[in-house]
C-alpha cells in the first residue's frame, strides 16, 4: 500500500492532480453554515464535476461511497491529534492531511 499526502493550505483551492494515473481537477471550500466544515469537489479535467460537497471526515475513505466510479484509490483524511475531529478552518493542510492511498 502507497500513500501520498496532497499538500493543502487553510483556504479555498482548486488544482489539478493526477491519482492513480488519472489526472483530476479538485476543489476544496469552507462552509462556515451552522458547525462548518471543509467540502471537496472532484471533477475530470475537462471540467465535468464527479462528485460535489464531499465532507472532509476524517478516519473514512471519502470515495468509499461511490465506488460504482472505478477510483484509482482511497481519499482518506487524518489529523495531528488523532482524536477523529473534523477539520478546522486554519487546520486545513497544517493539523489535518488529506492522503490518496493506493493497495
Amino acid at each position: 500500500m502507497a500513500q501520498v499526502e496532497i499538500p493543502l493550505t487553510p483556504e479555498a483551492q482548486s488544482f489539478s492532480i493526477t491519482l492513480g494515473g488519472t489526472s483530476y481537477r479538485m476543489r476544496l471550500m469552507f462552509n462556515d453554515v451552522d458547525e462548518g466544515g471543509w467540502t471537496l469537489d472532484i471533477g475530470d479535467q475537462g471540467g465535468t464535476i464527479l462528485l460535489a460537497g464531499v465532507p472532509l471526515i476524517p478516519g473514512v475513505d471519502l470515495l468509499s461511497q461511490h465506488a460504482h466510479m472505478d477510483w484509482p484509490g482511497a481519499l482518506v483524511v487524518t489529523t495531528d491529534r488523532g482524536t477523529g475531529e473534523a477539520p478546522t478552518f486554519d487546520g486545513l493542510g497544517t493539523t489535518s492531511h488529506l492522503y490518496f492511498v493506493t493497495t
